[in-house]
């Protein structure tokens, strides 16, 4: 059991936040290679990306059983909506010596896989010859790699899936507080008492300054990110699993096609889920789909918000009434 003592004003500085490189990372550990059955087909096919794309560094790093993957290769969020970019940027700055450091933790991290506990792949004793400006610098080159072809074709549907968990949860503390918002993502996570309980195999206890909750597509099971230094830049991640997986649009009703028009239609379907223009172009193919997401919105079908960059468009209770949905 882990858990984490949080004063009231560090829960009112508790915030979330949708690190793209934890999710890119998350798939280095066991469940990239056994993704739960309900995963997101790309997750399952990450690990083999990994293995036929020539990283050697990450290809190393990856766990087949338990261990450990160092932490400086998933910065700790520093705002609630990290570009891909800036967190490959921190990573290239990661200081040399923290590298270096969190690669000699590997030692005691990984007793299994057919290595001793005083041994480490040897690829990565190669990079750390060379000094850990030059692992940061390597590793940072294999991730942007990794990212372009396991990743980013699907980044802006599994982003979307995880600001509309962020949405929910928002909603969640919105109408009944703080207490019920971090009793509700998870039955592995517990609050009560000024403690914040994750179910998990590590026995720890500490106060925190603040926790970033971060939903994750990848993760199977509730878990805590604790940086090793004791940083107080860097509080804890909570980290739980998605359970309300992006939907897929069920087809429009002929007698709604009637009312509205196919495309109008079409579009009211497929947001069963919050989705941006891109995507909705993406799966409906038209050129127009921005003026029939305007015609719906002035009257009063969909619902449009900022979320980062992008825009996400939602039906409203009108909207899902029409679609024939609760």
């Amino acid at each position: 059991m882990i858990e984490l003592t949080v004063d009231a004003a560090g829960l009112a500085r508790s915030r979330f936040a949708v690190p793209p490189l934890h999710e890119v990372v998350a798939t280095l550990l066991p469940w990239g290679l056994r993704p739960a059955p309900d995963a997101d087909p790309w997750v399952a096919r990450a690990r083999r990306v990994l293995r036929q794309a020539r990283l050697p560094l990450l290809s190393e790093l990856a766990l087949d059983e338990g261990g450990y993957v160092p932490d400086f290769l998933s910065p700790h969020p520093s705002g609630p909506s990290p570009t891909v970019e800036e967190e490959l940027e921190r990573v290239r700055r990661t200081p040399p010596e923290r590298v270096l450091g969190e690669l000699e933790a590997l030692r005691d991290g990984r007793p299994r896989n057919g290595l001793a506990a005083s041994e480490l792949p040897a690829g990565v004793q190669r990079a750390m010859a060379r000094g850990g400006a030059h692992v940061a610098r390597h590793a940072t080159d294999e991730i942007r790699r990794y990212w372009e072809l396991a990743f980013a074709p699907h980044w802006e549907a599994a982003k979307a899936a995880l600001d509309a968990e962020v949405d929910r949860r928002a909603s969640v503390q919105a109408r009944h507080g703080a207490a019920r918002l971090f009793n509700s993502p998870h039955p592995g996570i517990r609050w009560a008492d000024g403690t914040l309980r994750v179910a998990n195999r590590f026995r720890i206890a500490l106060p925190v300054p603040l926790v970033v909750v971060v939903p994750s597509l990848v993760a199977p099971r509730p878990g805590v990110v604790v940086d090793p230094t004791r940083d107080g830049d860097r509080p804890p991640m909570l980290v739980y699993p998605v359970r309300d997986k992006a939907i897929a649009p069920a087809a429009p009703s002929v007698e709604m096609a009637q009312l509205l028009g196919p495309t109008r239609a079409g579009l009211i379907a497929a947001l069963a889920q919050p989705a941006s223009t891109s995507q909705l172009a993406a799966r409906l193919s038209p050129a127009t789909v921005s003026y029939h997401l305007g015609v719906l919105h002035r009257a009063g079908l969909v619902a449009r918000a900022r979320s980062g960059r992008s825009v996400l468009y939602r039906r409203t209770p009108e909207g899902s009434r029409l679609a024939g949905s609760r």
